[in-house]
């Protein structure tokens, strides 16, 4: 099979990035839909249409919980997301949360209509399946990423994250200018259910599990990564302790903290920032205004990304080329967020945004990609833990809008953005001093016994043990993989034939 540019690895990339660009289409549905759904209500309330006068006749607080209730179903499922994404196979993992997003997203117009209770519950179900696709996502890449290619993979699969706000916040808009506010969620439902079918097919746990992958390619990615198997731990084979007091984990926890502060400041905040810069502008194109920075903030991922290995490939080491990116992202953002601060509004500070969210790009070939570097047979694990904490900076950035902007009002966003901008600041000198692109001691497993050897095999044999979990099955019956058990010396069935004198007496 020809693959795009020949090699597998990038469609799987490509069709990851797809995912993410659903995945964060979907979470700007409800922020742009709800402002159609309360006009809507002022409108039946003057019209008194069908009696749905107070069907969404919500207060800010209530609009609040609901927009928030997603972050918490998504926190308390990230390092439990890493763990299965490191004990089972990751692609499978990552197409199952993303699956059950889709078809929740499908039950949210329904949920609205029964009470905001009901649309809050579905949204916390959508956040704790999609809490797993992140720590999955580096999960995959554990096993099919070359060092030099950690990078440019990772940044073309999370920049759908950023491109997903680009098309999410103007699509929703229109669909919902043009065909009512619950068209955006069973729009990106039904795609949503369309590429999952496509990612079953596509994507395999590792190189030489793949049904269509070359020869050459395998040999390729096995031998730069120096595994021929899937990075699988076994229970109880997590280093806890040591992972949590590796001061390179921190850099990168704290980095992810930081990083999540502004970007759900601006994913969920920004619409509501330019309706009140901009009170004449409509839905659809305030949506367009919201996705400009997201849009450049995207193309910046993945160039960051080509460049940062291209780096690494001319002899930089990993830590130097983490670092600069990583701190010279946050800088630069920092620096622009703090100039933001001291405006009073107005063009001039949409503009200092756009700057600021677009050299963040940066960074993600810095952070984002690390948990690759300092530990990659545990990247999920890493990956969840980090975001969870992210989360949490996720969570408490709107809440922070919310407190100043009610205390302060227009003025309060100048305070937003002055914290946004101190955050990232601290978070530039703790990575800078604890940050590492080394892999860490503890990163490599226990030297095994010696005595069984598993080995994976691709066979047609009925009667062979076939592989352990439901998720191991391909589409592809044709090439079945199955598992065998190969003794250093067969298991013995008496002890005298096999070395034991417990049963015999000798006289010399």
């Amino acid at each position: 099979c020809n693959c795009w540019c020949g090699s597998t690895r990038y469609v799987i990339s490509v069709m990851a990035s797809l995912g993410f660009i659903i995945s964060f289409g979907m979470r700007c549905n409800l922020g742009v839909s709800i402002i159609k759904m309360l006009e809507n209500t002022t409108k039946a309330e003057e019209e008194d249409v069908n009696g749905t006068s107070s069907l969404f006749d919500w207060q800010p607080e209530t609009v609040g919980v609901v927009s928030s209730a997603f972050l918490w179903g998504y926190l308390f499922t990230q390092v439990p997301g890493g763990y299965l994404a490191a004990r089972y196979p990751a692609n499978r993992v990552f197409g199952v949360a993303l699956f059950t997003t889709c078809i929740l997203n499908l039950f949210l117009p329904v949920s609205a209509r029964v009470g905001w209770g009901a649309l809050a519950a579905v949204r916390v179900l959508q956040g704790l399946a999609e809490g797993m696709t992140y720590p999955a996502a580096h999960g995959i890449w554990s096993n099919w990423a070359p060092p030099l290619e950690r990078t440019r993979l990772s940044t073309i699969t999370f920049a759908g994250t950023y491109f997903g706000a680009v098309t999410g916040m103007p699509l929703s808009g229109l669909l919902a200018d043009l065909m009512g506010w619950e068209s955006p969620f069973y729009f990106y439902g039904a795609i949503g259910i369309m590429w999952s079918c496509g990612w079953y097919f596509v994507s395999s746990p590792s190189p030489a599990r793949h049904t269509f992958l070359s020869r050459e390619e395998q040999l390729y990615i096995e031998e730069s990564i120096g595994n021929k198997g899937e990075n699988k731990i076994m229970e109880g084979g997590v280093p806890w302790r040591a992972m949590l007091t590796s001061m390179p984990v921190y850099a990168i926890i704290v980095a992810n903290f930081c990083r999540s502060w502004t970007f759900y400041l601006l994913l969920t905040s920004q619409p509501i920032y330019m309706q009140q810069s901009y009170v004449n502008y409509d839905t659809t194109r305030i949506g367009y205004l919201s996705a400009i920075p997201h849009f450049l903030m995207g193309l910046v991922v993945v160039l960051g990304g080509q460049l940062a290995d291209t780096l690494r490939s001319r002899g930089w080491s990993t830590t130097v080329v983490r670092k600069l990116f990583n701190c010279g992202g946050f800088l630069s953002e920092g620096v622009f967020l703090l100039i933001a601060a001291a405006c009073n509004g107005g063009p001039g500070v949409i503009a200092l945004l756009t700057v600021a969210i677009t050299v963040a790009g940066m960074a993600i070939s810095g952070y984002s990609v690390n948990h690759l570097d300092v530990a990659p047979r545990y990247a999920s694990i890493l990956m969840g833990l980090s975001n969870c904490i992210g989360t949490v900076g996720g969570m408490l950035s709107p809440l922070t809008v919310g407190w100043l902007t009610a205390a302060y009002g227009y003025r309060g966003w100048s305070y937003v953005f002055l914290i946004a901008g101190l955050v990232h600041i601290n978070g530039v000198i703790f990575y800078f001093f604890f940050g590492s692109g080394e892999k860490q001691p503890w990163a490599d497993p226990e030297p095994e016994e010696e005595g069984d050897v598993v080995i994976y095999t691709r066979d047609q044999d009925e009667d062979e043990d076939e592989v352990e979990f439901l998720w191991d099955y391909e589409p592809h019956d044709f090439l079945r993989l199955t598992r065998r058990d190969n003794f250093v010396q067969l298991p013995a069935t008496d002890d005298y034939l096999y070395g034991g004198v417990n049963h015999r007496d000798f006289e010399y």
